[in-house]
């Protein structure tokens, strides 16, 4: 689930390898694109975390980082 905190929305998600990790990064990114607002993302072996604000709003978290993060988990349930 997403977290809350310091003004920002967290999450991590778990792969079985760096391949299908860093897969799930590359449909995020075409996914923040398209909806022009781009998450602070990384990736350590089989694992990506987000943290998303917005940086338009002061850096806080809007209406547009939940949707994103809607988004986000759509495409984690794909695997």
């Amino acid at each position: 689930m997403w977290k809350e905190e310091d003004n920002k929305l967290k999450r991590s998600f778990e792969f079985k390898d760096f391949v299908e990790a860093f897969g799930f990064m590359s449909k995020v990114a075409i996914v923040a694109e398209k909806m022009n607002h781009h998450p602070h993302m990384s990736n350590t072996y089989n694992t990506v975390s987000f943290e998303l604000s917005t940086h338009d709003a002061g850096n806080k978290v809007t209406d547009k980082d939940h949707k994103l993060a809607k988004e986000i988990d759509k495409l984690a349930d794909i695997h």
